[in-house]
């Protein structure tokens, strides 16, 4: 019975160690797949955290369910009604009770230090090489480069008639937001109307953007995913249009980056001239 309780348990442990996080997408393009059946392949160290963290509380719930099956098994067995012709009067037992009260709180202390551990390491990082700044509105997001300039543009989905060959539905966008590997990027969330969420579960990013207020977060994304899209979308209940706010993240290298920012400040300069003009005008009719 030992024998087999020790293959069991190893056939569990082996099966977590070596299932493979999924990665779809014609490209290698980091979304989620039909029928998916694990997290998504990790593509920053929160992540890589998060999904090792994920399949060692699998581990311990499964030898939590086989303790507490055996031990069911046990009791059914040992003390039938077939082998206690007289039964038992035994209401209580102290030694049971403190045990059965002490070690799930031992389970949850050491749960704890490390969940607390990965918690204060996604929330934020001293050495930030570059922001980007997350607006939601109804219902489309707003991506800003404060340290380029205030580079600003809209993304918005795709309908799905104007979608290209291999673009998926319901994910693409017109711009998408642009990101260096390897690199410090601290993410600041806030939102114009109501409450939004910027979800990337292959970056383990969940954070609400709220109006009126600033959400800190950061990411640093691996240098294997250059030239990738990754996907994600809103995860907050937003309105009537909440399924229509994708998010697409093209990562590339440092050098491509530089020069994508080169474009795009002669890309997006209309809109933020217009802007610009705009502010001024009213600063005007207000001091009038």
């Amino acid at each position: 019975m030992q024998n087999k309780l020790k293959i069991l348990l190893l056939a569990i442990v082996g099966a977590m160690i070596t299932i493979e996080p999924a990665n779809a997408g014609p490209n290698g393009d980091v979304r989620a797949e039909p029928w998916q059946m694990w997290l998504q392949e990790p593509a920053s160290p929160t992540a890589d955290r998060i999904v090792a963290f994920n399949a060692q509380l699998l581990v311990v719930e499964a030898l939590i369910l086989i303790f507490v099956l055996g031990l069911m098994g046990y009791i059914a067995f040992r003390f039938s009604a077939k082998r206690n012709r007289i039964p038992s009067k035994t209401t209580h037992h102290v030694g049971l009770e403190v045990v059965w009260t002490i070690l799930p709180i031992f389970i949850l202390v050491g749960l704890l230090v490390p969940s607390l551990n990965h918690l204060y390491f996604a929330d934020r990082t001293p050495d930030a090489e570059m922001t980007l700044k997350v607006t939601g509105n109804q219902w489309y997001w707003n991506y800003t480069y404060p340290d380029y300039d205030d580079l600003t543009f809209d993304s918005l989905p795709v309908s799905e008639d104007d979608l290209k060959f291999g673009e998926p539905r319901m994910l693409t966008v017109d711009n998408k937001v642009i990101l260096p590997v390897e690199t410090n990027i601290r993410l600041l969330f806030t939102s114009t109307d109501v409450i939004h969420n910027w979800a990337l579960p292959s970056l383990s990013i969940k954070l609400d953007s709220v109006p009126g207020r600033i959400n800190e977060t950061w990411t640093r994304i691996h240098g294997k995913y250059a030239g990738k899209t990754i996907y994600g979308m809103c995860s907050e209940l937003c309105g009537v249009n909440h399924g229509f706010m994708p998010i697409a993240i093209q990562v590339v290298s440092k050098d491509d980056f530089a020069t994508w920012v080169k474009k795009a400040q002669i890309e997006f300069a209309s809109d933020k001239s217009r802007l610009i003009g705009e502010i001024r005008i009213a600063d005007a009719m207000h001091n009038r």
